[in-house]
């Protein structure tokens, strides 16, 4: 018997992804096909990965989704955001 991904798995998995931030992009377009609703913390864990992955501009255009979504985002959202920015050099 297998085990029924939901979103705090997704959000697990996509956390543990570190700097594989390729992988965690998979997972977060596999989550919303199996049209799961992503939670803010999906989106922290995402721009997160972003972050360590020094994309920059993808964790940016993460920030204008969740919020597109009606997201919003707390002091976690905005300090990876931060992060990737610095990490990215803008």
């Amino acid at each position: 018997r297998g085990i029924a991904l939901n979103v705090v798995a997704y959000n697990a998995a996509i956390s543990a992804s570190g700097r594989n931030w390729e992988g965690a992009w998979a997972l977060f377009d596999e989550l919303q096909r199996r049209q799961l609703e992503p939670t803010i913390i999906t989106y922290n864990a995402l721009i997160s990965a972003c972050e360590k992955g020094a994309q920059w501009e993808k964790a940016l255009a993460l920030f204008d989704e969740l919020q597109q979504r009606g997201l919003e985002p707390n002091i976690i959202t905005c300090s990876a955001l931060i992060s990737a920015c610095e990490k990215g050099g803008q």
